[in-house]
């Protein structure tokens, strides 16, 4: 697969790093693991495998065991095709007031029994330029891979308070999940940076180290032949970038309405609370009907509160979803526009060859060292938007049955309510 069963993989795949356990986990699922175990002998020293970390325990302090990757990641036939070894979660957010600035940090969880964490549990707290720079260090490392998208930054100063705890919850939200789809994921989850990440205790002095060094990443993907245009285009990922296109304007238009209606919603929240006082106050000018209209006033009251937890429910949950999968395309097209990048360089340098006197022109090894990043663009890229397409039905299909569930309980509330002022009024009528 991508040639990595070869000895010359790490010459072949320039920034494409991968781990002993991420290489087993995706040769597994693809169905190379013999690649794999060819790949054993030149993998037997497992020291160099493992990161040192820094972190705070949350736990017992004893190190992971060193029994081997293959013995400690039990394999199953389940849905997500493997056991799972590493639980992230992202909670108790914290806002810092400090001199210059004022910020929230979140504190993150992680417990696993993999032989690159050196303890069993680590908590570490993180503020959101800490995920801005986990994603980019994601990119850079796997750039063949579809990164999940963060939740956006960019809030509009007077309309939003990014201190509120509505907002803060939403955005934990968030980035429990952004820590969620790369801990499920077989490759990014063993990445370096993540682990660094979860585990370091000065994330500062990873990012000072980080930003001294020249990374090579864009080196073999964004130096591509310049002007060189795409000639033929896999249908497969013509058919993914078509799909993508309209994916992302159907779920913009979505998203659109969606505010609007839930925008339209909290308006009608506001007069329904001026509307229900109303027929309060009128019961005391009428004493004959002051029963009736003060069940008419709570009745309404009852439909308000029934309005407010569904705008809320619309606006935490289902919300988020839209925009995170309008991010989810944005990255998806991104991974394949560097796909293309590598193509098109892989044809420009066949062309370079072809158009030599030679009769049998020998094929260089930067030619085919091209064609084996096209090839791991093309594997990782497939693989990951078909996990992306599940993650996305699942996703769906539960946002969507929770959106119809919260509107019937919604008017099941509103129809209890009107009902229950039936009674008083019939009660009126007969006693005339």
């Amino acid at each position: 697969m991508c040639g990595f069963a070869d000895s010359s993989w790490k010459e072949i795949s320039g920034p494409f790093t991968w781990t002993f356990g991420s290489c087993y986990l995706y040769t597994k699922r693809m169905g190379f693991l013999p690649a794999l175990h060819r790949l054993l002998p030149c993998c037997s020293n497992t020291t160099d495998l493992i990161l040192p970390n820094g972190g705070t325990p949350a736990g017992t302090a004893s190190p992971a065991s060193s029994s081997s990757l293959l013995n400690r990641l039990q394999l199953d036939d389940d849905m997500d095709g493997e056991t799972r070894d590493l639980f992230v979660t992202v909670d108790d957010p914290k806002k810092h007031v400090c001199t210059m600035e004022t910020y929230i940090t979140y504190r993150i969880t992680t417990k696993s029994t993999r032989v690159e964490f050196d303890l069993p549990e680590y908590s570490v707290r993180r503020r959101y330029q800490d995920f801005d720079w986990l994603r980019n260090k994601l990119e850079e490392s796997q750039p063949t891979h579809l990164i999940p998208p963060l939740p956006e930054k960019f809030v509009v100063k007077g309309v939003v308070d990014r201190f509120s705890e509505e907002f803060v919850e939403t955005r934990r939200k968030a980035l429990d999940k952004f820590l969620k789809r790369i801990t499920d994921h077989p490759v990014l989850s063993f990445n370096e940076h993540f682990n660094v990440f979860l585990t370091a205790k000065d994330l500062n002095a990873h990012k000072k180290q980080g930003m001294a060094l020249l990374t090579r990443v864009g080196e073999s993907v964004k130096h591509v032949a310049g002007g060189y245009k795409l000639r033929n285009r896999p249908l497969e990922f013509a058919a993914i970038g078509e799909y993508l296109d309209t994916f992302a304007l159907k779920l913009g238009t979505i998203d659109r309405i969606a505010q609007r209606i839930i925008k339209e919603e909290i308006e009608y929240l506001v007069e329904l609370r001026e509307y229900g006082p109303v027929y309060s106050t009128w019961s005391a000018l009428e004493a004959e009907l002051a029963e009736p209209l003060e069940g008419v006033s709570a009745c309404i009251g009852n439909c308000s509160t029934a309005l407010e937890e569904l705008t809320d429910d619309m606006t935490e949950d289902f919300l988020p979803v839209l925009r995170e999968y309008i991010l989810y395309s944005d990255s998806m097209k991104s991974v394949l526009k560097k796909r293309d990048q590598v193509q098109a360089e892989y044809e420009a340098k066949l062309e370079a060859v072809a158009l030599r006197k030679e009769e049998r022109p020998k094929v260089p090894a930067d030619v085919e060292k091209c064609q084996d990043r096209m090839e791991c663009f093309n594997a990782d890229l497939k693989a990951d938007m078909e996990r992306w397409q599940n993650n996305k039905r699942q996703d769906f299909r539960q946002l969507l049955m929770g959106m119809a569930d919260k509107n019937i309980q919604y008017y099941e509330k509103c129809l209890l309510a009107w009902e229950s002022i039936i009674p008083l009024l019939q009660e009126k009528q007969e006693a005339k």
